[in-house]
């Protein structure tokens, strides 16, 4: 096959991309095996190891036609995946049947390929971060003044912009985007390091000349593109790194997580929408429904990744001596899943964040539903100013604003708390002046220097000159 398989996981054929469901794919697994067979093979021939330059060209002759079919069945009759392969491997490069695999353990292939894949794994969800941030970047710019109610405990609170709340999830993602670049950078091959991590088949292979094992080990690190390798080690590559992998990935989710349910909880309100098409259903039974189904299915997503981190932690907790076995079935399963879901939630955010509709206008409504009572710190402060006692001042703000508050719940309509203010000779303010002190645009603060401080100081300078991935189409 030349992709995962659909029915085989279903972040694969319903969530991910294709560029990482291909990455995380069998064809991809055992090529990148064939690969580091042929490196070593090549560097061992070197370093002068009687390798044949005929074994050497059918090897590389046969690197990308693996015969699935032949390999399953080998490994069905020897339970043993890496000797499957070597044995298919073998029968298409009859020359080199017997120094496929010479000196190295099972973990030079299983582990050395899981951290070029990982690499490059961590390479798609940074451009596919990036292209999320400048989606974000594009909004945030745009709403930088955009007033709307802000909250806390979600209760109404001092106003804010709608581009500061942006400002504020791509400040979270960013520094995703920081952990993800650094576990990527930081990243250590593991090499050919033998049974037990001692390098002692090796040691053997070369009659004791320990200069030749060590070039052979940094060889292939060089091949692989590595710049760093793990110098000791046992039969595997610390379990440690997967951790912080999938650590960054759960960072990034729970930035996902917050971004979804904020996003849940204003297009419930009206002031923010997720994309809607033309044809698209909402409901089943409720065709008038617009659901939030994006941001739904982010937030599930995220959850998933999260819990995820746990295997991982637990995985390089448990690991016994020089390796144990048990954390092969769940690497399995958490570090490709950990990744393809994290690749169906950026896809889901670029694709939020490409087409987000702000109501402005209905922002606008329910900020000023509510200002009579947020303009009160301004009211409190433009009163002391004109002589009035700040003590009592305050004290009839808060039963003016208890009494205004009980006759809007009672009526339903709008509160009458500014009247009640100006009626009140305490304050010495005129309906004027607290229409000017009520203005939302005076209650933001500075929300707006903040958005474009953001973005020039800090934003800007991460994206520059990254490539974002393209697009991936968005999978029902």
């Amino acid at each position: 096959m030349t992709k995962a398989d659909p029915d085989a996981n279903p972040l694969a054929g319903r969530y991910a991309s294709e560029e990482m469901s291909r990455l995380f794919s069998g064809r991809r697994k055992f090529e990148t095996w064939r690969l580091l067979w042929l490196w070593l093979a090549e560097e061992e021939r070197r370093l002068g190891l009687p390798i044949s330059e005929e074994a050497i060209g059918q090897m590389r002759a046969h690197l990308t036609d693996v015969d699935f079919d032949a390999a399953a069945r080998e490994e069905e009759r020897t339970r043993h995946d890496v000797m499957a392969h070597v044995r298919v491997f073998g029968e298409a490069a009859p020359a080199a049947r017997g120094i496929i695999h010479w000196g190295a353990t099972s973990a030079y292939v299983s582990d050395n390929a899981d951290l070029i894949v990982v690499r490059e794994a961590l390479g798609i969800v940074e451009r596919r971060l990036v292209a999320v941030l400048r989606r974000m970047r594009t909004l945030a710019s745009e709403h930088r003044a955009t007033p709307a109610l802000a909250y806390t405990h979600y209760q109404p609170a001092q106003p804010t912009t709608v581009g500061k709340r942006i400002a504020l999830w791509a400040f979270d993602l960013l520094t995703d985007l920081e952990e993800v670049r650094r576990r990527r950078e930081e990243l250590r091959f593991l090499g050919a390091k033998g049974a037990t991590g001692t390098q002692a088949s090796f040691l053997l292979l070369f009659d004791g000349d320990s200069a030749k094992v060590e070039e052979l080990d940094r060889a292939i690190a060089r091949r692989a593109g590595f710049e760093r390798r793990q110098i000791v080690s046992g039969q595997t590559y610390s379990r440690k790194q997967d951790d912080r992998v999938v650590q960054a990935l759960s960072g990034l989710a729970q930035s996902a997580h917050k971004i979804g349910t904020d996003l849940r909880l204003l297009q419930h309100d009206g002031e923010i929408e997720e994309p809607f098409e033309t044809s698209q259903v909402g409901s089943s039974a409720m065709p008038y429904k617009r659901n939030p189904m994006r941001a739904e299915r982010i937030c599930g997503l995220a959850r998933h990744v999260i819990a995820l981190s746990f295997d991982t932690a637990m995985t390089a907790a448990t690991q016994w001596l020089e390796r144990s076995l048990d954390d092969s079935s769940n690497r399995r399963l958490s570090i490709p899943e950990a990744f393809l879901a994290c690749d169906g939630i950026l896809v889901l955010l670029e694709n939020v964040f490409s087409g987000l509709a702000v109501h402005a206008d209905v922002a606008r409504r329910r900020l000023e539903a509510e200002i009579p009572f947020l303009a009160t710190e301004n009211v409190l402060m433009e009163a002391v100013r004109r002589g009035a006692d700040r003590q009592e001042a305050h004290e009839k703000l808060r039963v003016h604003a208890r009494a205004a508050a009980e006759r809007r719940l009672a009526s339903g309509e709008p509160a009458d708390l500014l009247d009640r203010i100006a009626a009140d000779p305490a304050f010495r303010l005129s309906k004027a002046d607290l229409a000017d002190a009520a203005r939302p645009e005076r209650l933001v603060g500075r929300a707006a220097e903040q958005v474009d401080a953001f973005l020039r100081e800090e934003l800007d300078p991460a994206l520059e000159g990254v490539a974002a991935a393209e697009p991936a189409p968005l999978k029902v």
